[in-house]
């Protein structure tokens, strides 16, 4: 029991140590004269993915390598299916072209990329399949693609602005902000993966179960917060922007960095998740010319939860 209350102790201190080192260091930025829209590009970008890469640092060290892979899977899973089907429940999203043509299909590059470079094992009968060292440099190469691509079309985007917080601190309190965001994060992502750990032993099940599940959703939380909010204003480009640029900021950083860090496993039950992550980026695409073109309607947001609800349900049976 106690491990449980650990674990949720371990997403509050991995949620609200993001949203400190977020407000921090957009203070800081804000003070050396950078603009708020290299600020939310960059800063802000960064601190959503950062539960996610603080729980794969602490997994790739500890050599938990099923909830590393598990996390950012399932977080993938997550943010398409279950955050901007919630979302587009609030308020139908509508996509400009260069979302729907670059975008996304860029998300779904990503989700095969990790499926070919994971599977070392069917392509070259290697004894070890997974992300190799060389496969973190690769994924972190397109990641920087991605940025200039980013800082490219960022300027076209309405309400960049509006994720950056509007707060400004002085230089001390800022950097006390980033420090204390950093520890909360370090020991969040420390306390999940011991907890996960041990949820995962108790019940029988994987560790990669663990992490595709309860791991996953829990860090795709801030994900949730900022699309939803993004949805309730009617800033339907934001919304569907932070989440397809989430799940390929998952893949390309912080699974190449965790890569680096670490070589980790991929079992060819990944599988699995890999071909769901495919399927929803698919599905993604595929719903913006049904109905009216280029939105993500209220039904189809009802079809994206129930198809996360079938996927969950599907894991807690077959396990």
């Amino acid at each position: 029991m106690i491990e449980i209350i650990l674990l949720i102790i371990g997403f509050v201190l991995l949620i609200k140590g993001a949203d400190l080192l977020v407000n921090g260091a957009s203070s800081i930025a804000r003070s050396l004269k950078i603009s708020d829209l290299a600020i939310g590009l960059t800063v802000v970008a960064f601190g959503t993915s950062m539960p996610e890469l603080f729980v794969n640092i602490m997994a790739s060290i500890r050599g938990d390598a099923g909830i590393a892979m598990g996390n950012i899977l399932g977080s993938n899973i997550a943010n398409i299916l279950l955050i901007l089907g919630i979302s587009s429940i609030i308020f139908p999203l509508s996509v400009t072209k260069g979302t729907v043509w670059k975008e996304i299909p860029l998300s779904l590059l990503a989700a095969l990329m990790l499926g070919v470079l994971a599977n070392d094992h069917l392509i070259d009968k290697s004894e070890f399949s997974g992300l190799t060292r060389i496969d973190g440099l690769v994924l972190i190469s397109f990641f920087i693609i991605f940025l200039y691509y980013s800082f490219s079309i960022a300027k076209r985007v309405e309400g960049m602005d509006e994720l950056v917080p509007s707060k400004k601190y002085g230089m001390v309190k800022s950097s006390l902000l980033v420090i204390i965001g950093l520890i909360g994060l370090a020991l969040g992502g420390k306390l999940i993966v011991e907890g996960a750990v041990y949820i995962a032993s108790a019940l029988g099940v994987t560790q990669s179960f663990i992490g595709v599940t309860v791991v996953a959703v829990g860090t795709s939380l801030p994900e949730l917060a900022t699309s939803a909010m993004a949805a309730y204003k009617k800033n339907a480009e934001i919304a569907v922007g932070n989440v397809v640029g989430s799940n390929i900021f998952n893949i390309f950083w912080v699974l190449g960095l965790s890569s680096l860090i670490k070589p980790i496993p991929f079992q060819a039950r990944n599988n699995i998740d890999v071909s769901v992550v495919i399927l929803s980026s698919v599905l993604l695409f595929v719903t913006m010319f049904t109905g009216k073109k280029h939105l993500l309607d209220k039904w189809e947001g009802i079809t994206f939860v129930v198809l996360y609800v079938s996927y969950i349900t599907f894991l807690i049976i077959s396990y």
